[in-house]
C-alpha cells in the first residue's frame, strides 16, 4: 500500500460520520508504521472524540515514528474535546499527511504550524479535492454562517414532477426513493413550501431505522397549514419550523401548542424572503438544508441564489401534458443566455432511474 491507499481509507472512515457530526466536519484518520496500519478512527458524533484521537485510542502498538493520514488539518484548540495536535505530539508521530485545509479561524494553518514547530514532517493538500468533497457543507457554513442548500427533485424524462391532476406518487422507483431517505439523514434540515404540504400531506421524516430525521422547515407566507396535517400532528416528535408573514393570533397560538416553532419573516415578491430565512436558520445551527420544494419554492430559491447543489432524479417515463407540473415554475427567462448555469458533478444509475448531480456555478 502507498500514501494514496492510506488516505483513501481515511476518506472511507470519515464517511461513517455522515449525518451525525453536524455542525462539525467529517474526518477520518489512519496511523501507519513500517507499512502496516496500527490505528484508525473517525469523528463519529458532534461532541465526541475527533478522528485523530480515536485513531490513537485504537493503536495496536507504539506510534513513535509513525505516519498519520488525516482528511482535515488537525485542530489545535480546546472545544468540546482537547486539541488533536497535542495528542499527535504526545504519541511522537513523525509525519502527518493532511488532505483538506481547515477554514475555521480557530484552526486555519495553526495546527500545521504547531506540528512543524515541534519537528513533525507535515505534508498538506494530499488528495485535497477528494478530501474537500467530504465537507462542502462544513466549509460553506463555517465561512458564511448560512445553510448549504441542496435542491432535490424527481422528474420524468419529459421534465414533469406531477401529472396534470397533480398526482406525483410515484415518479421514481423504490431504489431512488430509498436514496432520498439517506439524503434526509445526511442534511440537518428539510424545506418545502405550503403547496407541497397541502398537495401531499407529507411527514418529511427519515424512514430508515437507525437514521436521524431532519428539522422540518415549511415556507408558508399566509399560514395556511392545516392543524390536522401530518406535519402539525408530529411536531412534538420532529422539530418543525414554519416561516410565515401573515397569520391570525389564534392559529399561531394553536400551532405553538402543537410544538411548532414559528418564525415571522419578511416577504420578497410575495413570498418568504429566503435570504433572510437562511440567515436566521444559520444563526440557529442549521448548517444544511435538503430543499424538496415544488416549482414555486424551487424558483424562489434559485432566484434568491441560495442553492449550492442540485440533485435531480430522472425516471424512464413520460407524463406529457401542458398543465403537468415542472420542477421550476415562475415566469422563466426570456433568452437562453439568461439561464442559471450549473456544472455536472456526476451521474449515477439508481435502480431504473438516473441521479444527476450538479454544482451551481
Amino acid at each position: 500500500m502507498v500514501d494514496r491507499d492510506y488516505m483513501k481509507r481515511a476518506i472511507e472512515l470519515a464517511r461513517n460520520g455522515e449525518g451525525w457530526v453536524s455542525p462539525n466536519p467529517m474526518v477520518g484518520a489512519v496511523i501507519v508504521k513500517n507499512g502496516k496500519i496500527i490505528g484508525e478512527g473517525y469523528h463519529a458524533r458532534c461532541g465526541q472524540l475527533h478522528a485523530e484521537r480515536n485513531a490513537i485510542a485504537s493503536l495496536t502498538e507504539s506510534a513513535e515514528g509513525a505516519t498519520m493520514y488525516v482528511t482535515l488539518e488537525p485542530c489545535c484548540h480546546f472545544g468540546k474535546t482537547p486539541p488533536c495536535t497535542e495528542a499527535i505530539l504526545e504519541q511522537k508521530i513523525a509525519r502527518v499527511v493532511i488532505g483538506s485545509r481547515d477554514p475555521n479561524p480557530k484552526v486555519s494553518g495553526k495546527g500545521v504550524e504547531i506540528l512543524r514547530n515541534a519537528g513533525v514532517q507535515v505534508e498538506e493538500d494530499f488528495m485535497r479535492q477528494e478530501c474537500d468533497e467530504l465537507n462542502l457543507v462544513f466549509f460553506h457554513y463555517i465561512t458564511k454562517k448560512t445553510p448549504y442548500v441542496v435542491m432535490k427533485y424527481a422528474m420524468t424524462a419529459d421534465g414533469k414532477i406531477a401529472t396534470k391532476t397533480g398526482a406525483s406518487k410515484w415518479v421514481t422507483g423504490e431504489a431512488a426513493r430509498n436514496e432520498v431517505q439517506r439524503m434526509r439523514h445526511r442534511y440537518t434540515g428539510i424545506m418545502v413550501g405550503i403547496g407541497t404540504v397541502l398537495a401531499d400531506n407529507p411527514m418529511l421524516n427519515t424512514r430508515i431505522e437507525g437514521k436521524k430525521s431532519p428539522v422540518r422547515i415549511i415556507c408558508d407566507t399566509k399560514l395556511r397549514i392545516p392543524l390536522d396535517c401530518q406535519i402539525c400532528k408530529t411536531a412534538e416528535r420532529y422539530k418543525t419550523i414554519i416561516a410565515y408573514n401573515e397569520g391570525n393570533p389564534k392559529k399561531i397560538e394553536q400551532l405553538t401548542k402543537l410544538g411548532v416553532q414559528l418564525i415571522h419573516c419578511t416577504v420578497k415578491n410575495g413570498n418568504i424572503d429566503l435570504n433572510a430565512l437562511m440567515k436566521y436558520l444559520g444563526e440557529r445551527g442549521i448548517d444544511s438544508i435538503l430543499l424538496e420544494g415544488g416549482g414555486t419554492l424551487n424558483d424562489s430559491a434559485l432566484q434568491a441564489g441560495i442553492v449550492h447543489e442540485l440533485k435531480m432524479f430522472v425516471a424512464p417515463k413520460v407524463f406529457g401534458g401542458e398543465k403537468s407540473k415542472t420542477p421550476v415554475a415562475g415566469i422563466g427567462v426570456k433568452e437562453p443566455s439568461e439561464a442559471i448555469n450549473m456544472k455536472l458533478k456526476c451521474v449515477r444509475q439508481i435502480g431504473e432511474d438516473l441521479l444527476l448531480e450538479y454544482m451551481m456555478r
